[in-house]
């Protein structure tokens, strides 16, 4: 390789090495600062369009197992 070449590659490592950091900054500030309040889910909301101020349940099921089998088999009632 020449000197040339390797000057070369040496000034374009360097270059994309300072342009991703600018973008990954701005991105950053973009996000911690410009981005839109997380919106809550429609069935949070009365009829009028109001939040529900009742306390919000969540379930977590643990070790859970969807052991049905969903086949195109026919259902004996």
């Amino acid at each position: 390789m020449t000197a040339a070449t390797i000057t070369i590659f040496s000034l374009m490592t360097f270059l994309f090495l300072v342009v991703g950091l600018i973008g990954g900054w701005v991105a950053r500030e973009y996000m911690m600062n410009y981005r839109e309040i997380p919106r809550p889910h429609p069935e949070m909301f009365d009829g009028q369009g109001n939040l529900i101020p009742d306390e919000v349940i969540a379930f977590n099921f643990e070790n859970y197992h969807d052991y049905e089998d969903n086949s195109d088999e026919e259902d004996y009632d």
